[in-house]
């Protein structure tokens, strides 16, 4: 079973820098897909980021680009969003998903593809 677990979620002021963490587990194949997700309130959850696990393949969301850098510690299983220059619009509630059905990492990040989310960690930006 499939297992994902963030951390590193918190309180920033504009400008500031986070890194979320995912922690993976219980993969039975390398053919697939870690992805992050947010919500912020009232609105719906969006794709920001996208990491392949067989070929490192990475896609960013227009609105995060040059700004969010999405890695993976495959020793670790771990995969990072290092979030800089954040903005109040960037607060939410952040996900990380796992797809490993279509596998793709690229545009548009649709939730309904991804088997396993972890439980969600928050990222404030606020002054």
């Amino acid at each position: 079973q499939v297992q994902l677990v963030e951390s590193g979620g918190g309180l920033v002021q504009p400008g500031g820098s986070l890194r979320l963490s995912c922690a993976t587990s219980g993969f039975i194949s390398d053919l697939y897909v870690i992805s992050w997700f947010r919500q912020a309130p009232g609105k719906e959850r969006e794709g920001v980021s996208c990491i392949s696990n067989i070929d490192s393949t990475t896609y960013y969301e227009d609105s995060v680009k040059d700004r969010f850098t999405i890695s993976r510690d495959t020793a670790k299983n771990l995969v990072y969003l290092q979030m800089n220059s954040l903005r109040p619009e960037d607060t939410g509630v952040y996900y990380c998903a796992a797809d490993w059905v279509q596998a793709i990492c690229a545009a548009p990040l649709a939730p309904g593809f991804y088997g396993a989310w972890g439980q969600g960690t928050q990222v404030t930006v606020s002054s």
